[in-house]
């Protein structure tokens, strides 16, 4: 029997599985779709399981250069496949994030990235900051403890609010993106050129 594309289409995107794949699987069961499904269960987890095991190595790098030429980044977005780093929703997850990388200045991408002597510097000049106001050392430690947080939320990427909805972080915009493509989605690294000034690039 012959097999729609938009069938092939639905398949590979509810099981990961490969177009040949679900061409096959779609064939055997005669075009029953949950039928297919089951065929492909077994391919279908060793594909996971194998994708797990490595790097996302699909996505774009993208560019945007900010209104006048004095701003410049160029943005790295992976995903899993080849197909969902063609669709709209990741290309449009890209530009939005490399506009707001633009806008928003941030210097890494998630706080593991913050490297062990900036942080500790960070938290010495809290600290200090902290024991000043005189308040009880239990005290002290929560105050810290919330600097070190909005620390976070101004130079970490996926913490920071997100240019075009403020109620949302970067992060939650990646995992809706993800959750609606499939597939694991991150952003590997970014470089943020200013005119006349260093360029600040992600770890």
């Amino acid at each position: 029997m012959e097999i729609s594309a938009a069938a092939v289409k639905e398949l590979r995107e509810k099981t990961g599985a490969g177009i040949l794949d679900c061409k096959w699987a779609l064939g055997q069961a005669q075009g029953d779709f949950e039928r297919a499904v089951d065929l492909l269960r077994e391919k279908g987890i060793a594909a996971a399981a194998k994708r797990s095991g490595r790097v996302a190595s699909e996505g774009q790098v993208v560019s945007y250069i900010h209104a006048g030429g004095k701003i410049g980044v160029l943005l790295e977005l992976n995903c899993e496949t080849d197909f969902v780093a063609r669709t709209g929703e990741f290309t449009g997850l890209g530009r939005d994030l490399a506009m707001h990388v633009a806008a928003m200045v941030p210097l890494y991408i998630r706080r593991e990235d913050v490297p062990p002597a900036v942080l500790e510097r960070e938290k010495r000049v809290l600290w200090a900051q902290a024991e000043a106001s005189g308040k009880p050392p239990a005290v002290v430690e929560k105050m810290v403890d919330g600097w070190l947080e909005k620390f976070y939320q101004e130079v970490c990427l996926e913490e920071q609010s997100f240019i075009k909805d403020s109620t949302r972080t970067v992060r939650d915009l990646i995992k809706g993106v993800a959750g609606v493509v499939g597939e694991n989605v991150v952003v590997r690294r970014f470089t943020r050129y200013q005119l006349g000034e260093t360029s600040k690039a992600s770890t």
